[in-house]
């Protein structure tokens, strides 16, 4: 359905002690087969408000609904709708790329037909033919990377969270990434991408919330916030919005 609401954010909050907020009073949106990306500094709340949308983490306060499930009343059916690649995530390296794909998927499935199938999809979306049946020891972080974006992505989640996705990347292999991306959203999967690299998200997302000191301080798409502040590029963008914020 276009424009259909896949996830959807609401006031979302996290207070670890009286007064003092990781996020506070974070709201969005994400339609289906869309890329939201939110950009900030380290320790702008980012990983938390990320954490909360995963059920990782209870809110505080407020509420998300992922596939119209809340996080806080139906956090058992928030994790059969989204999958979540965190940056530091890694591979079982005494594993093979395939035995590694086919653990993960009879996680992820209800029946062997159905992990065959995530499996199958896994494999086409890497694209490390041969080198699936080498130990993962073996691969490089690139291969690491793509290796775990397919398992992110096999089981065709209603929104895949990606925290940093390129992180440590050279450059063909962060294109070859972002490119995947793209294409996932272009066939109807919605991401939420964390990343500090606001060139990059510049590049791969449709809009882009800005967050620091745990507030969500601007959403738009790229085009529309670099016209709005006269910007070169998002970090220009990020700049300004921050400046311009009495809340921080």
């Amino acid at each position: 359905m276009e424009n259909e609401i896949v996830l959807s954010v609401k006031g979302l909050s996290k207070q670890y002690k009286k007064g003092v907020y990781a996020s506070q009073d974070v709201t969005f949106d994400i339609k289906k087969g869309e890329i939201f990306a939110l950009i900030g500094p380290n320790g702008a709340g980012k990983t938390t408000t990320i954490r909360m949308i995963a059920t990782l983490l209870t809110p505080t306060e407020g509420d998300a609904l992922v596939g119209g499930h809340s996080v806080t009343e139906e956090p058992d059916k928030v994790r059969k709708c989204l999958t979540y690649l965190p940056d530091e995530a890694g591979a079982y390296k005494n594993m093979t790329g395939r035995k590694y794909l086919q653990f993960m998927a009879d996680i992820y499935a209800d029946n062997k037909s159905q992990a065959a199938e995530f499996v199958k999809r896994a494999e086409e979306i890497c694209a490390l033919g041969d080198r699936l049946d080498d130990k993962a020891e073996s691969y490089s972080r690139g291969m690491i990377r793509k290796l775990l974006l397919a398992r992110t992505i096999m089981p065709h989640p209603v929104v895949a969270i990606l925290d940093e996705p390129t992180s440590g990347l050279d450059i063909i292999n962060a294109l070859e990434i972002r490119r995947m991306i793209r294409t996932l959203a272009a066939d109807g999967m919605s991401f939420l991408l964390s990343s500090h690299n606001m060139l990059e998200i510049e590049y791969v997302s449709d809009r882009v919330g800005i967050i620091a000191n745990g507030h969500l301080l601007e959403t738009g798409a790229p085009k529309e916030l670099l016209e709005k502040y006269g910007a070169q590029n998002l970090e220009e963008v990020f700049e300004r919005v921050v400046k311009n914020n009495e809340v921080l």
